[in-house]
């Protein structure tokens, strides 16, 4: 399988702050791939490398084979990027946007694919509204069309549901799973970490500049994750001391990590014992925010 993007030892200083420290790694064409990590570890910064809206002190990008720096225009053209900040020009309708938008790549009349885009972002009654006038999750919508109006097979979201309400990003999510069903790279970044879970089938996290964990989806769930005990006791105060050291208040219960399945029935036995009235309880199962807090946990220990 083709390589959509390649990153090879890229590093990028911001004074004494290394914001990416030699990160390496590859995208496979039509891949769904999550790109995670909190505030501060590199992912915009990455994608600015990417897009060419900075340049990596050494290190080398390429898109499909083209080098961001050394093959800018190719590359460029390549390449979909929807921003995480809501960059709008006020002056101009959303129709007069993605035509401007078009310009910029050296395409004219291209209203038929405009309206295309319009009409799978649900854009369409809002074509000839005035950018201001539109409310933050339609702006958004507007920053996914600009990325698609010149037809790049790689489209990088960078937080691109950030405050969109449920409905819209639904809809959003819908489109952008046709896109790659079509066969387009998508490249995602998100603190949703439930959209990762479900939408990427490969997630790459990050810590200060470095890629911490590198792997499919589920085998990620599999090495730093596992079930967990939900109860909700009618006494708390009776829980046995060895559990209480590891329960999370969850809501109106009490969140167990269970190391495996085979630990379901000795914790539950250990209720039993203590003399514990059982109200409520579920079994669940692995989920990506526990794999993103154990991956920073132990950055935290060294």
């Amino acid at each position: 399988m083709a390589i959509a993007v390649s990153i090879d030892r890229v590093v990028k200083r911001f004074g004494a702050l290394a914001a990416l420290d030699g990160l390496s790694l590859s995208i496979d064409e039509g891949e769904f791939f999550g790109l995670l990590g909190p505030n501060g570890a590199g992912k915009t910064t990455l994608i600015s490398c990417l897009a060419g809206l900075a340049r990596p002190d050494s290190g080398r990008l390429q898109v499909l084979g083209r080098d961001v720096v050394a093959d800018y225009r190719a590359a460029r053209r390549l390449l979909g990027v929807v921003p995480q900040e809501l960059v709008f020009d006020p002056f101009f309708t959303v129709r007069e946007t993605l035509r401007f938008q078009s310009g910029y790549f050296g395409l004219t009349r291209n209203d038929d694919w405009i309206d295309e885009i319009l009409a799978a972002l649900d854009l369409t009654d809002k074509a000839n509204t005035n950018m201001r006038r539109l409310s933050g999750g339609m702006k958004r919508r507007v920053l996914v069309a600009q990325a698609l109006v010149h037809k790049p097979p790689v489209i990088v979201l960078d937080e691109p549901t950030a405050g969109v309400d449920v409905e819209l990003r639904q809809g959003l999510w819908a489109f952008v799973r046709q896109l790659n069903e079509q066969g387009h790279t998508i490249i995602l970044t998100t603190h949703y970490l439930e959209e990762a879970e479900t939408l990427c089938g490969r997630i790459a996290m990050m810590k200060q500049g470095k890629v911490v964990a590198l792997d499919t989806t589920a085998n990620l769930l599999a090495r730093f994750s596992g079930h967990a005990l939900w109860v909700r006791l009618a006494d708390p105060a009776r829980l046995p001391a060895d559990l209480a050291a590891r329960a999370v208040a969850d809501g109106r219960g009490l969140r167990l990590a269970l190391a495996g399945a085979a630990e379901l029935e000795p914790t539950l036995a250990r209720l039993r014992e203590s003399g514990c009235s059982v109200e409520d309880l579920r079994v669940l199962p692995p989920d990506l925010e526990d794999v993103f807090v154990n991956l920073l946990r132990e950055g935290a220990h060294g």
